[in-house]
């Protein structure tokens, strides 16, 4: 096969969108398939989109409607639940014009990438859930849960972490590795708390792990994480109600210093609680003419904040690599090799903040005594550059390239 002419892309949240725009850039024309039957409203809490994410954007010129919808947090500020300051740390490279890192609700980073593609010409389909997908001597066919099918010469699986493409390319696939946390979260208004402007503060209680950042408005944006040693049995956690989980979690950060109990008690609504997953090495991430990015490739648990970003840098990269390199086996060869360390060297990151999330006694010891020095000795290193600067070059041919 020579260069791909036409794309099943695969679900409709951030990396769908994300990629269809970048091979429409390339000179691929793309169809989403997304399974939901209308769009993001309420779906997620928020997220981090990271200087290296919005770089992403900015090469496909899509980066001002996902900024609009959210507010700068270059930096965080971490304490014990003892109120103990531990340490500072940067999450952000300042992009030309001084444009850094942002948090926003997950819904509206999704409408607004959707909004930008369809606004292009890219064709979205909802209630498309895929079912099935097969090779064929032109390209790939993808058949959905309502009878309807669909052909074009590649297939991108964009449908996230519990992706159907991913075990259909390896039906030995690994599960996603539960984390040991579940997670919620919560937007409380008229609540004064001690924060720098654009600046997240992280709580390692003892019992639980609480973050917030207060909007240009003065609402509080808040998660939790909860230590759960067992991974939770399907429907388990929504069985329990908001209000349930509003005493839970009152009664969690209650001998902790800092506004957890007045944030949760003030906010309108508990967040749906779900377990946390990572994808640490997938072995395979593609076939002949399907490939698998984003979270269905190389989940990140929430902790490194760079889900979002690096599904971004996937779409970009893979656009160039189907771009420049003869045929999709080239180009996803290319591309895995481009993209694997980066991701999963983030995806340890996270993993070791994820164990201290949650440490026992001892362990949180050792962390507040420990973490004050590693955050001095981090707080500008080469990691934090390399994944908050990092940048690819559109121009640059994709079999040279070491973006």
């Amino acid at each position: 096969m020579t260069h791909p002419r036409t794309a099943l892309v695969i679900g409709g949240g951030v990396a769908g969108p994300a990629a269809a725009m970048a091979l429409q850039k390339a000179g691929i024309d793309p169809v989403v398939y997304e399974a939901h039957p209308s769009g993001a409203e309420g779906i997620g809490v928020f997220l981090t989109l990271g200087s290296n994410g919005i770089d992403a954007l900015r090469t496909l010129g899509a980066d001002k409607p996902a900024l609009a919808a959210g507010f700068p947090t270059p930096g965080i500020m971490t304490r014990s639940g003892t109120g103990k300051h531990l340490g500072v740390s940067r999450i952000s490279s300042s992009l030309p014009g001084g444009t850094a890192s942002h948090t926003l609700k997950r819904a509206d980073l999704y409408q607004a990438l959707h909004d930008e593609a369809t606004g292009r010409g890219i064709g979205i389909e909802h209630g498309k859930r895929l079912v099935n997908a097969e090779t064929t001597g032109a390209g790939v066919r993808a058949v959905f849960a309502d009878g309807s099918d669909a052909t074009g010469d590649v297939l991108i699986g964009c449908d996230g972490i519990h992706s159907t493409v991913r075990r259909i390319i390896d039906p030995a696939a690994p599960a996603p590795t539960y984390a040991g946390l579940v997670g919620t979260g919560g937007y409380a208004p008229g609540v004064h708390v001690e924060a720098e402007p654009g600046s997240y503060t992280m709580i390692f209680g003892k019992r639980a792990f609480f973050g917030y950042a207060v909007a240009p408005d003065g609402e509080v944006w808040w998660f939790a994480n909860v230590p759960r040693r067992s991974e939770p049995a399907r429907g388990e956690l929504a069985a329990s109600s908001g209000e349930e989980w509003r005493r839970r979690l009152m009664t969690l950060f209650a001998d902790d210093a800092g506004p957890a109990t007045r944030l949760i008690e003030a906010s309108s609504a508990i967040m749906d609680v779900s377990p946390i997953h990572a994808i640490p090495q997938l072995p395979t991430w593609h076939n002949q003419q399907m490939i698998v990015i984003g979270d269905a490739a190389h989940a990140p648990s929430p902790s490194s904040g760079q889900g979002a970003s690096l599904a971004i840098e996937d779409a970009v990269v893979l656009a160039a690599c189907l771009r420049d390199l003869p045929g999709p086996r080239q180009a996803f060869t290319r591309y895995e090799e481009l993209r694997r360390p980066r991701v999963e060297r983030i995806i340890k990151q996270a993993a070791r903040i994820n164990n201290s999330k949650a440490a026992g006694p001892v362990g949180r010891i050792v962390r507040d005594t420990v973490l004050p020095l590693i955050l001095k000795m981090t707080a500008n290193s080469k990691q934090t550059k390399l994944t908050y600067a990092h940048h690819i070059d559109w121009a640059a041919p994709a079999d040279e390239t070491t973006a």
